[in-house]
């Protein structure tokens, strides 16, 4: 019989102890604590994410529930709703967003061999943004419109692992391309982005660092061809040509020269146009690129249905940037876990099973094997047929 550590301690073994106490240390997160610390916070507040716990007194009751095993969790204080409340308002959510940043890095060389549906040996990011709305009257900083509350998620992703790189939580107000004046553009490295990001002055300083960027345009978009290059019409492609713009107030901000490719979907027949200052890469690639900007809408839908980001448990900025950081956290955590064991499963099947044997004391590399075998591919070599004569 198996006597180490529960399911829940083996997976927070994957996490860098050393660097939490030192952001702890670096903003005074523990500072005047006296027993509830901001590991025991971020601990419960892992818990909540990795079992699908829906508010703080459903944390609190189910953690108190097994109170003989905190200590086993690595959770030293005593876990009470206030406490726990009062830590997500007042504990800097800059320790959490520095962490999960932390766990990015690792995520990111692990991932860095990945395969992903482009011919393409280099780094490639997409870019996006998604909308959590919140109750005005609960969240009155996070206003929206005069009668709605909302926070914006401003994500770039890694699509080699779909791994979310930077995270930007801003209100409801901001743009899009905000995330822009944000992110280090990576000199070699391409960017894919849908139509809301097209904003030349903002795309001239990206290529101006070296970087490449892919765009979808819009039909009616002005610009002079210069040349065009032969395609292949049975792929898709229907036009690959070098442009520049025309209107003088969008020349002024993109002076330099585009590539503008059209491209026909063959499943839904749609066209669409893209922007890029790559010359280099085929027209094939480039459509391709684009198809796995798709990733990142997969990345949001998954992490709103199986994360709680959309149910907060504090009403404060604090408590909720605090909340989301950890959910990032989580699901770094368990991409990690994924590829440190070299897991099959995907990471929808892997938190299934961390959420319902989270206080169970079986081996993780075996436990999680055990959900991959039992996928519907593996079938048990004992199992009694009933329908022997």
């Amino acid at each position: 019989m198996y006597e180490g550590k529960l399911v829940f301690s083996q997976l927070m073994d994957h996490l860098p102890q050393h660097t939490f106490r030192r952001l702890v240390e670096r903003y005074g997160g523990d500072r005047s604590v006296r027993s509830f610390s901001c590991q025991d916070q971020f601990r419960c507040m892992a818990f909540a994410q990795l079992t699908y716990r829906d508010s703080l007194r459903d944390t609190v009751t189910c953690l108190n529930a097994q109170r003989a095993k905190l200590f086993h969790m690595g959770i030293r204080g005593e876990v009470r709703r206030s406490t726990l409340a009062d830590a997500n308002e007042r504990r800097d959510w800059r320790i959490y967003a520095a962490f999960a940043s932390a766990l990015i890095v690792t995520a990111r060389r692990l991932y860095a061999g990945d395969k992903f549906g482009a011919d393409l040996e280099g780094a490639a990011y997409a870019l996006d943004t998604t909308t959590i709305d919140l109750c005005l009257s609960l969240f009155p900083w996070a206003r929206f419109h005069h009668n709605k509350g909302a926070v914006k998620l401003h994500t770039m992703l890694d699509l080699r692992g779909n791994i979310p790189v930077v995270v930007h939580i801003d209100d409801g107000k901001s743009y899009d391309t905000d995330i822009l004046d944000v992110i280090v553009p990576e000199p070699g490295a391409i960017y894919v982005m849908d139509r809301g990001y097209l904003d030349f002055a903002r795309l001239h300083r990206l290529g101006a660092a070296g970087a490449f960027f892919v765009v979808r345009g819009k039909i009616k978009q002005r610009v002079r061809r210069i040349t065009s290059r032969p395609v292949d019409r049975t792929g898709g492609i229907i036009c690959d040509q070098t442009v520049v713009l025309t209107i003088r107030k969008t020349l002024r901000k993109y002076p330099a020269k585009l590539r503008r490719g059209r491209y026909r979907d063959p499943e839904t027949g749609k066209t669409l146009i893209f922007l890029t200052n790559n010359f280099e890469l085929p027209s094939r690639t480039i459509a391709d690129l684009y198809r796995c900007r798709w990733q990142i809408e997969v990345f949001f839908k998954w992490i709103k249905q199986h994360l709680r980001i959309r149910s907060f448990f504090g009403a404060t900025e604090n408590a909720v940037k605090t909340q989301i950081w950890i959910a990032v956290a989580a699901y770094v955590l368990i991409a990690i876990v994924k590829k440190r064991l070299a897991l099959g499963a995907s990471l929808y099947t892997i938190l299934q099973m961390v959420s319902v044997t989270a206080f169970e004391k079986i081996p993780l590399d075996q436990l999680l094997n055990l959900g991959q075998r039992n996928d519907g591919r593996y079938t048990e070599d004992n199992q009694l047929n009933l329908f022997d004569d």
